[in-house]
């Protein structure tokens, strides 16, 4: 990482402004991923399709600002400013959106914890995903199917407000809330979410639940839609059908636990799609995951890594007296990663799927690896051998 230390505020080192010796002490924090594959998939839309990508590795690639400025007596101000970056075609991912991975500004207390501003992640992210086996492993090939529970993160939390308690006992928590601004409507295009984790020794457990009212609303207000262009992750045979419900909540809760070189990881979440409208009657739809998996430090630069998912939507009526959703998803994943430095990382993975039952569309269910792209069929293959560096 660069990181760049003026006697000035973080805006006028992030200006390039000349400095002034009457402001406390502040730096800032250039950083980045670079995260580019070999990637192939066995099937999307009836094809084969093998690309370079770096956008669905271990960490998706990205440049980031952050910042802090010292107030005295334990307080700081802080920010981060982070996008996406495709290196391949040079275009920004996250539907567009300059700073779509996050962006916010707060107040951090060394004793009270930080509040901070903007467009942010859940809780789910901080408290339960680096427990899933998913997430300890990373990328592609190991991301829930759908990503319906949001542990891996497609879906942000724009206009929110966020506070993260510091450590007491090993107990840590967290909650936020995010505003609609719909003229009004005050609770439109609103959401919640909070958490709480305990690490004590080799033992960590997590737990996080989310709510969100009308996900799909207006492009740049909802859940769902909360990219500047609009473009939802919702948009799949696994819920597209469920795409337009009034409101999504996510419950999770994961545990890892170390023996030796050994890291084993599980988690558990029930997804509830509620109120699906008049094609489906206002039923609720819902979804349960269960992951469970295991990372072997072999020597301190090469590791190896498991995990196995297993999903079961819940079968929903439609209006015209059809069933849809009940959909079975098995997938196993696998990957190999070796540090050629602290900061250069090699890894190759690959994971299947196999789908049963019907989708929220109605025609027989599909499998979908970490939402690249509907297979023809009912299953699929990924395959990914990247090089990862980081600055």
């Amino acid at each position: 990482m660069k990181i760049i230390q003026k006697k000035s505020s973080a805006l006028l080192v992030v200006l390039g402004a000349a400095s002034s010796a009457s402001h406390a002490q502040g730096s800032v924090t250039i950083y980045g991923i670079i995260d580019q594959a070999v990637q192939y998939t066995s099937n999307v839309a009836g094809g084969r399709k093998v690309a370079l990508d770096s956008l669905a590795g271990q960490y998706g690639s990205r440049l980031g600002l952050s910042g802090s400025e010292d107030l005295g007596d334990g307080l700081h101000a802080i920010f981060t400013l982070e996008n996406g970056l495709n290196i391949n075609s040079g275009s920004i991912p996250q539907g567009g959106t300059l700073f779509g991975r996050q962006a916010y500004v707060g107040l951090q207390s060394d004793r009270f914890g930080a509040l901070t501003f903007g467009r942010q992640y859940d809780n789910i992210l901080y408290f339960t995903c680096p427990l899933t086996a998913a997430c300890m492993i990373g990328g592609a090939v190991s991301g829930p199917p759908g990503d319906t529970n949001n542990t891996y993160i497609d879906l942000r939390w724009n206009n929110s407000v966020r506070y993260m308690s510091p450590a007491y006992r090993g107990f840590t928590f967290g909650a936020e809330y995010a505003f609609g601004g719909v003229p009004g409507n005050f609770t439109k295009s609103s959401g919640y979410n909070f958490g709480v984790g305990y690490a004590m020794g080799p033992i960590k457990l997590g737990a996080a639940f989310a709510y969100f009212k009308d996900p799909a609303s207006t492009p740049g207000s909802g859940l769902f839609t909360g990219n500047a262009s609009g473009s939802s992750p919702v948009t799949w045979a696994l819920n597209k059908a469920y795409a337009n419900a009034q409101a999504w909540q996510s419950a999770v809760f994961a545990a890892s636990y170390i023996v030796g070189a050994v890291t084993f990881a599980g988690s558990y979440s029930n997804v509830q799609y509620a109120n699906l409208g008049s094609a489906f009657a206002t039923q609720t739809a819902i979804f349960n995951n269960f992951d469970f998996g295991a990372k072997w430090q072999i020597t301190p630069a090469f590791s190896l890594g498991f995990a196995y998912d297993y999903m079961i939507s819940d079968a929903v009526q439609t209006s015209g007296g059809r069933t849809v959703g009940n959909q079975h998803i098995n997938q196993l994943a696998i990957q190999g990663n070796y540090s050629l430095s602290k900061r250069t990382l090699l890894y190759l993975g690959g994971s299947y799927q196999r789908a049963s039952g019907t989708s929220s569309l109605g025609t027989p269910a599909v499998a979908n690896i970490d939402n690249l792209g509907d297979s023809s069929n009912n299953h699929q293959i990924l395959v990914r051998a990247a090089i990862q560096h980081k600055f």
